[in-house]
């Protein structure tokens, strides 16, 4: 009885192995789609470029080289720049494999296998959660200042301030009012978000070259 209660268990481990690394085959007919292709190579590169310099070099950079890296901070942008060459090789590499879709999941799902490609998908949604959470907070901090404080200090009046140690001290109310016109904004349309996206990240460029500068 024990050891065919070993085999049926290994039968069953077996089974579920295989059914958690099972990939997904590429489909004959890679270049059809019935999603309309409204995006161009400028678009594609401007969306790119827009991940990258986003609010997150105005709010941790400055941070980071004062609290933490010190000078040090050109090996570190030296070291995330070839981190993201060796990303970039990746992805050029299953774009070329699978040119239907761009996306992680469908990656992982083709190369690794169904479980990954599960986990892969919810990390995805984490971090775009996060990371428009992330930028709504900072832009919300930089208006906020700019007002010398007087969106926090008329919600601390109104609401309190709460204790709690893993939240704000009060709800940022300018934060969730950009994320909800973030996310009408998404729900316009991939043309429509892709242009205000250009026009964003030309904005970034030009406030880039004219730190550069204005640092030479």
């Amino acid at each position: 009885m024990p050891s065919t209660r070993r085999i049926i268990l290994g039968h069953v481990m077996s089974g579920l192995c295989s059914k958690m690394n099972r990939t997904k085959p590429v489909p004959a007919d890679v270049m059809e789609t019935p999603l309309k292709r409204c995006l161009n190579t400028f678009d594609i590169t401007l969306l790119g470029i827009g991940h990258m310099v986003g609010a997150g070099i105005y709010v941790l950079t400055g941070t980071v080289a004062k609290d933490m890296a010190g000078p040090g901070i050109i090996l570190s942008f030296i070291l995330a720049s070839f981190v993201s060459l060796l990303a970039a090789l990746c992805y050029a590499e299953f774009g070329t494999r699978v040119p239907k879709a761009g996306s992680a999941y469908v990656y992982t799902y083709i190369s690794i296998g169904e479980f990954w490609a599960f986990v892969i998908g919810w990390n995805i949604l984490l971090e775009h959660m996060l990371g428009a959470a992330s930028v709504a907070r900072a832009w919300s901090g930089y208006v906020d200042s700019m007002l010398g404080g007087w969106i926090g200090n008329t919600t601390l009046a109104i609401t309190g301030e709460m204790h709690e140690q893993l939240f704000a001290r009060y709800p940022d109310l300018l934060a969730f009012l950009v994320c909800l016109l973030y996310a009408a904004a998404l729900g316009i349309g991939v043309k429509a978000t892709a242009v205000f996206n250009s026009m964003l990240t030309m904005v970034n460029i030009a406030v880039v070259v004219l730190v550069i500068g204005v640092g030479f």
